[in-house]
């Protein structure tokens, strides 16, 4: 039986790996909250559905069911997040915590109406696909981090890491947002970036410029 418990485990070890994470047990017991007992408990319900499997370092890598469990919570919490943003109207730094809320209260059959009505090719508000995709497949796609801007070249925010909503107040605070146009002034002795953002003027340091993804726009003609 999977139980909401078991989902979210599952989750949590696909987004970590879709940020390039290597999951070990004390990474999600931080990431859900929970102690490293309840890790291990959890874990061995997992491997013993052969749902998960340990390898060499403790490293925790989904099977191909958890996998395809996992995928279909992502997917859920996806149609979630945009039925919040594109019906309701809700800020997009706020609806990664509310679709975490609600995600496992959908049935299918509304799940499916989600699916018929917003269609299945559409980002989140946060920028990011339903498939979740490591920095690899990002930077196959043009994207490259903001801590890697190069300076005085124009871009555009693809898509913002969005598990952490500090962090989102934090960027939404400094224009620093999905679709949002910046440029980087100057990179700094400290290691951190001066940017143009539409709000003005802004420094960045680089836990927050390794959340962002950017595509580089086209230069504007003087």
């Amino acid at each position: 039986m999977i139980t909401v418990s078991k989902e979210d485990y599952l989750k949590s070890i696909l987004e970590a790996e879709s940020e390039g994470e290597t999951v070990i047990s004390a990474r999600l017991a931080d990431l859900l909250k929970v102690s490293p007992p309840a890790v291990t408990m959890a874990l061995r319900r997992l491997k013993k559905d052969g749902l998960v499997r340990v390898v060499g370092g403790g490293e925790i890598r989904l099977t191909a069911a958890g996998r395809k469990i996992a995928r279909k919570l992502s997917l859920r919490h996806h149609l979630i997040e945009r039925m919040l943003s594109e019906l309701f109207g809700m800020e997009w730094w706020k609806v990664h915590d509310e679709a975490e809320r609600l995600e496992h209260a959908v049935s299918p059959d509304f799940e499916a109406k989600l699916l018929a009505k917003l269609g299945s090719g559409g980002a989140c508000p946060h920028g990011n696909l339903s498939e979740l995709e490591g920095p690899a497949s990002r930077r196959r796609r043009g994207l490259v981090l903001l801590s890697e801007a190069e300076p005085d070249r124009p871009y555009t925010v693809s898509g913002i890491y969005e598990r952490d909503r500090g962090l989102l107040e934090f960027l939404e605070h400094r224009g620093i947002r999905p679709g949002a146009r910046l440029r980087l002034l100057e990179r700094n002795y400290d290691q951190t970036l001066t940017l143009s953002t539409p709000s003005g003027k802004v420094s960045l340091g680089p836990a927050a410029s390794q959340r962002v993804w950017l595509s580089p726009a086209a230069r504007t003609k003087q």
